[in-house]
């Protein structure tokens, strides 16, 4: 069977990008994010499975290409998790988040919100990233379930307070008029979702700050608990989760602020939430490709800057931690 020149030897677990730069990062993050894999059926998947298992233990058929380990790894990875190798839910793999992510944006953007419908749909919002974020949790560790309760009340609670409260504030702003502080509305869920998100992050992994996180060498070797590499995880993640939020929930309002406009939308109002619902589907699938690419899933650090214990019990100069989803 021909191989594909786009695809490198296989290497099992790893990418076929480099990691190393953000350009590669993007590209593998477009593969796992890629929403064809929601459609793989179970026999699909199943032979995926076999043929990585076969490759493993070194009993593959004959003519098997790279492109075909490739692919079946990429099936893999975006419907099995890596610790507990259980399919998880459609809704909730990486896969799916754009997908079933994006009536939410929709709906945490539409103008005139009553209060019911802003706390109905930051709810909404902070419910799913909660359903996302524990299934592709880190599961090699048990980790009370507590801890992703306390995380998702904290991060609805700060995302509707911060939402009702900025949108009782512009109501009553005299100074502006109508059409500002309908506009100025729009803009209010990214303040309330960034901070949620950030909430989010830090009450369900601030164990990791305490307990630290393994730091591992270069042959994949655990050296320690840095409680460093874990104050530096954690700031990473959220940052992340500060630009994810930024495109997908201001550029929409900016972009239908101008079509609104627009002729054909004055007068076809049934047209509004379609394209409404298509910029949002655009800004969704344009955020989370280049937010997730900022930092590599594995971060490298040097062990200079990391407690002396870990210094001490490596020769290497360098280690990588998981920095988590």
């Amino acid at each position: 069977m021909a191989e594909d020149v786009n695809y490198p030897p296989f290497q099992l677990g790893k990418s076929r990008y480099d990691q190393g730069t953000f350009f590669g990062r993007l590209r593998h993050y477009l593969d796992i994010i890629d929403p064809r894999t929601l459609f793989v059926t179970e026999v699909r998947l199943k032979e995926s499975v076999k043929l990585l298992e076969d490759y493993k233990h070194g009993t593959l058929p004959p003519r098997v290409s790279n492109t075909q380990l490739w692919e079946a790894q990429k099936i893999k990875q975006a419907i099995i998790h890596p610790d507990t190798q259980e399919k998880i839910l459609m809704p909730f793999r990486m896969s799916g988040y754009i997908p079933f992510g994006t009536p939410i944006v929709v709906g945490l953007l539409l103008p005139n919100q009553t209060l019911a419908s802003t706390v109905f749909w930051q709810w909404l919002n902070q419910s799913h990233n909660a359903c996302v974020n524990y299934a592709n949790r880190n599961a090699t560790k048990p980790t009370p379930v507590s801890k992703f309760i306390q995380g998702y009340l904290g991060a609805v609670t700060s995302a509707v307070s911060i939402a009702v409260g900025l949108n009782i504030l512009i109501q009553k702003a005299n100074t502006f008029s109508p059409s500002t502080r309908l506009l100025i509305q729009r803009f209010v869920p990214f303040p309330a979702v960034a901070s949620a998100n950030i909430c989010n992050v830090v009450l369900m992994r601030h164990s990791e700050l305490a307990e630290g996180i393994d730091v591992l060498d270069a042959n994949g070797n655990a050296v320690g608990s840095s409680k460093i590499a874990a104050k530096r995880a954690l700031m990473e993640t959220a940052l992340t989760r500060v630009v994810l939020p930024m495109p997908i929930l201001v550029l929409p309002p900016l972009i239908m602020s101008f079509l609104e406009k627009l002729p054909l939308l004055q007068t076809q109002r049934s047209l509004v939430l379609p394209v409404h619902s298509l910029v949002c589907l655009a800004a969704f699938g344009l955020a989370l490709p280049l937010a997730i690419s900022l930092f590599p899933q594995m971060s490298e650090v040097e062990v200079s800057k990391l407690e002396p214990e870990i210094a001490m019990a490596t020769t290497g100069r360098t280690v990588v931690y998981n920095k988590g989803l």
